[in-house]
């Protein structure tokens, strides 16, 4: 029973390792040919928004331009979490902790 609970702790310990890691990372996308850039950490979170001035006469350009910048963020950072999960071994965490659930 406590080799399960160090397994369990050391799998914890991992996750927050793989996270804080992953939490490190920046990816920008753009849309409307640059005029609205958006950046992303590794959390999803939006970290800053630029917009040019060109980019302002036009509500709804300028919302679809947002919206299309936020998804190439998106996207742009689940390519590079897959790959840095990779790296990190962090598809071998989720098979110890599937195959610790199965015990």
């Amino acid at each position: 029973m406590f080799n399960k609970l160090k397994q369990v702790k050391d799998l914890r310990s991992k996750a927050k390792e793989l996270q804080s890691k992953l939490g490190e990372e920046r990816v920008e996308g753009s849309a409307g040919m640059g005029k609205v850039r958006i950046s992303m950490d590794g959390n999803h979170e939006v970290i800053s928004v630029s917009i040019d001035e060109n980019a302002l006469s036009d509500k709804a350009q300028l919302e679809k331009n947002v919206l299309e910048a936020v998804n190439d963020a998106s996207k742009k950072l689940q390519r590079v979490l897959a790959s840095k999960m990779q790296d990190l071994g962090g598809m071998d965490l989720a098979k110890e902790m599937q195959e610790m659930m199965k015990k």
